[in-house]
């Protein structure tokens, strides 16, 4: 049977690096897999592609396969399926891995857990008052984390050996038959968890884990400005790593309650002030409070509903912006629902006067012509 050239099945120079025939090979076989691919000749290919890289991805076999061409392999083993070179015994299990995430049955994971490990981040939401979020405040909060267990350091035993059913490296070999020949695959010990070592005497506090749940009171200070749904960072306040790994975060959400008056809108701040129908024809001093206390504001005579004045730099004094934001008063006069006879004698005489502007005079000359 005539066979291509392996430089040609991965569609490589042959003056290519292992890094380029490592990825060429990765590239077909996810592409022709027989569980992805399902055209009548996928599998014929992969075998092929399979063969291929077993020997150019040795340097040993590669030399002689550059030396000698398919003769260097002739008399093998024919378990291939090609003739030749005999890719069973190969262990393709670390590149299959890394390329389908083992869903395709070549083995579990051959990863120890011996390595350190980041602790998981955490979110907590708090609520605070108005007032608490514009001028910041100081919290103390109530949380439960995974702690090292002190007990056994993290450990999760006493009287620490090598794992006697792995031999200290965390994976046990197996051979596996298959459509595509016989591979080694590595799994994770199943005695040790792939730790790589074991304890004669298991911890009984943390019950073999190396965490324990722990609850704690933690002081947190809450910066100025802050506004609903901000998220605070507190790092490593989260649960503790495993073999020294770091501690996860902490991350607080905040919920922020409303004002009876002010309106919050990133950082300007917004206030309704309800004016008498004299004030807003006649204008006036009126005090108004503030996030930073009152002030005496003038309204202008001849206000109306709706109108709307600008107080610059009395917003949101934010921690995480360089400016203040600024304030915005929104006048609205109430129109009396009830009032004294002295009083409606008084408008009485009131309308019999010109009250008419501008604007007023346009719109009945519009009325009276229709």
């Amino acid at each position: 049977m005539d066979k291509r050239d392996y430089y040609e099945v991965l569609g490589v120079s042959k003056d290519a690096s292992m890094a380029d025939i490592k990825s060429a090979f990765r590239r077909l076989a996810k592409q022709y897999h027989p569980d992805v691919n399902k055209e009548p000749d996928a599998e014929k290919k992969f075998k092929e592609i399979q063969e291929a890289y077993a020997v150019l991805s040795d340097e040993n076999r590669r030399k002689q396969y550059d030396q000698f061409g398919h003769a260097a392999f002739d008399g093998g083993a024919t378990g291939s399926g090609f003739g030749g070179f005999d890719a069973s015994g190969f262990d393709f299990s670390d590149i299959f891995d890394s390329i389908f995430g083992n869903s395709f049955g070549f083995g579990g994971s051959s990863r120890s857990t011996n390595r350190s490990t980041r602790g998981n981040d955490k979110l907590m939401r708090i609520r605070l008052s108005f007032e608490e979020a514009i001028y910041g405040c100081e919290k103390t909060i109530n949380i439960d984390v995974d702690t090292t267990c002190p007990e056994c350091d993290g450990k999760g035993g006493f009287h620490e050996e090598t794992c006697d059913k792995c031999h200290g490296s965390g994976t046990v070999s197996t051979e596996q038959r298959t459509l595509f020949g016989t591979f080694i695959t590595k799994n994770t010990c199943p005695k040790c968890g792939g730790k790589r070592r074991i304890y004669q005497d298991k911890c009984n506090k943390c019950h073999g884990k190396g965490v324990i749940r722990e609850n704690k009171n933690l002081a947190v200070t809450i910066p100025k400005g802050v506004d609903n749904g901000y998220r605070l960072k507190l790092s490593g306040k989260g649960d503790s790593g495993s073999n020294g790994g770091p501690n996860g975060d902490l991350y607080l959400e905040f919920i922020v309650d409303k004002h009876k008056f002010f309106i919050r809108e990133g950082d300007d701040i917004y206030l309704e002030v309800p004016l008498t129908v004299t004030e807003a024809i006649l204008g006036c001093k009126k005090e108004i409070p503030t996030l930073y206390g009152n002030i005496n504001l003038t309204i202008p005579s001849g206000s109306n509903s709706g109108d709307k004045q600008r107080i610059k730099g009395k917003g949101v004094d934010n921690a995480n912006s360089y400016r203040n934001g600024d304030m915005y008063i929104i006048l609205k006069v109430k129109t009396p629902k009830k009032i004294s006879r002295t009083q409606k004698e008084l408008l009485q005489k009131l309308n019999e006067t010109d009250l008419e502007d501008d604007e007023i005079k346009i719109f009945n000359n519009y009325v009276h012509k229709n």
